[in-house]
């Protein structure tokens, strides 16, 4: 199907008013806020009483999400790591020494990964995309995100949502998903193959990975990508909106960040994600920003909790906005 292509910006849902800031580093991530990010409800929102973030622990799964993990890595063979690594990747291993340690490298045994990208224009606003979790073409679009290390705001449609399927049908017209706008150009699209050339072509070096520029083959693989997860990510859980849209620094490819995408669709959370492939230049923001580097990170800017560790993230989410 074709795509459809608008020449000025859509309208955002429920009414937020996003104020984007410039980057003020060479390598900086796009800073927005928001006055409202769902519509109003007189409800406030708190974290849980005597919430305590917890301590990052590095390659560590907690015993009860050990099979959402095991289910959520099946992507990793299905799509041969597509959305692991941003554009231009490269690697060296370096002395321990050659590297300070101000600056993020992963290292073992005496010697660092010393990690470089090339990526393409940086939009001055987040890319906006509509679409849940569970659909193979809206995963084609996050990876191609992914791989072009753009933030972007999503706005999780899932089935009997009340808010953003809604809308985003109202906006485009059609009861499809991925639908995608870029405030920075005023496009709005449809169509998972289009809205991967477009991102190609503005944002990179005009080529789209193999694993992306498959066709059917490339939807077959997203779809069994999916296969370990059951469903997840695709249907409305009730919960009370965020008056801010939430933060997450993550990354298509983690098994780790899969799980807390999944939760954050079914409430209706919309988050600005902040790409961390490998490669990335915002591994170094997020490493001067809390000294530690792990994926995924989130943060809540209604209640002001900041925390690593993506089954904790699970249950500060959904104790937090689930309706009980």
């Amino acid at each position: 199907m074709a795509a459809v292509l608008s020449s000025r910006a859509a309208p955002l849902p429920c009414s937020p008013v996003l104020s984007c800031a410039k980057p003020t580093l060479r390598h900086s991530v796009v800073r927005c806020t928001a006055q409202q990010a769902g519509p109003s409800t007189g409800t406030s929102i708190t974290p849980p009483p005597g919430f305590k973030p917890p301590e990052p622990k590095r390659f560590s799964v907690r015993p009860d999400k050990l099979l959402d993990i095991i289910g959520a890595s099946l992507a990793l063979p299905f799509r041969l790591g597509t959305g692991a690594f941003v554009l231009g990747y490269s690697v060296s291993f370096v002395s321990q020494d050659a590297i300070p340690s101000t600056q993020y490298a992963m290292g073992f045994a005496g010697i660092k990964l010393k990690e470089t990208s090339k990526l393409g224009p940086r939009p001055e606003k987040p890319i906006e995309i509509y679409e849940f979790e569970s659909c193979p073409f809206c995963r084609k679009v996050r990876e191609m995100t992914t791989v072009l290390d753009l933030d972007v705001l999503f706005y999780p449609c899932p089935k009997n949502g009340p808010n953003f399927r809604p809308k985003a049908i109202q906006m485009g017209g059609k009861r499809q998903f991925p639908y995608m706008v870029d405030p920075n150009t005023g496009v709005a699209m449809y169509e998972s193959d289009d809205i991967i050339r477009y991102l190609a072509n503005k944002y990179g070096d005009g080529t789209v990975p193999p694993m992306l520029s498959l066709g059917l083959l490339t939807t077959l693989t997203a779809g069994f990508a999916m296969i370990g997860r059951g469903g997840r990510g695709s249907s409305y859980t009730p919960s009370k909106p965020p008056p801010l849209p939430l933060e997450l620094w993550a990354y298509e490819a983690s098994p780790f960040c899969k799980i807390v995408r999944e939760v954050l669709v079914e409430l209706e959370l919309p988050h600005l994600l902040h790409s961390t492939a490998r490669g990335s230049p915002k591994r170094q923001i997020l490493f001067e920003k809390v000294g530690h580097f792990q994926a995924p990170f989130l943060e809540d800017p209604n209640t002001g909790i900041k925390m690593f560790e993506s089954a904790e993230i699970i249950d500060y989410l959904k104790t937090t906005y689930a309706i009980q």
